[in-house]
C-alpha cells in the first residue's frame, strides 16, 4: 500500500469544477502561473488514475511531487517561494 503525500504542480488555475475532479486534494498555493494540488494517494492505481486526469483535462502537467505531509515545497519551483519571518 502506498499511501503517500503527493503534491501534483499544474500550470495555470482551476476552475471549482475542475478542482471537484481531484477529491481529497487541496489547493496549497497558486503562485506564478503554476498551481500545487496536495493530497494523500492510497496506491499506484490512484496515482496513475489522478495522472489520467490531469491528460484527459488537458491540463499541463508540470511535476509530481511525493512529500510528507508536514513538509514544505520541494519542487522546482521552490525558489520563487518567499519565507515569512
Amino acid at each position: 500500500m502506498l499511501n503517500e503525500t503527493y503534491e501534483i504542480v499544474i500550470r495555470g488555475t482551476l476552475s471549482p469544477a475542475v478542482l471537484g475532479a481531484f477529491p481529497g486534494f487541496d489547493v496549497t498555493e497558486v503562485e506564478d502561473g503554476f498551481t500545487h494540488l496536495v493530497g494523500t494517494v492510497p496506491d499506484q492505481a490512484r496515482l496513475h488514475g489522478l495522472l489520467d486526469t490531469v491528460a484527459s483535462l488537458n491540463i499541463e502537467l508540470v511535476s509530481v511531487n511525493p512529500r510528507s505531509p508536514d513538509a514544505t515545497r520541494t519542487d522546482q519551483h521552490q525558489s520563487t517561494r518567499r519565507e515569512e519571518t
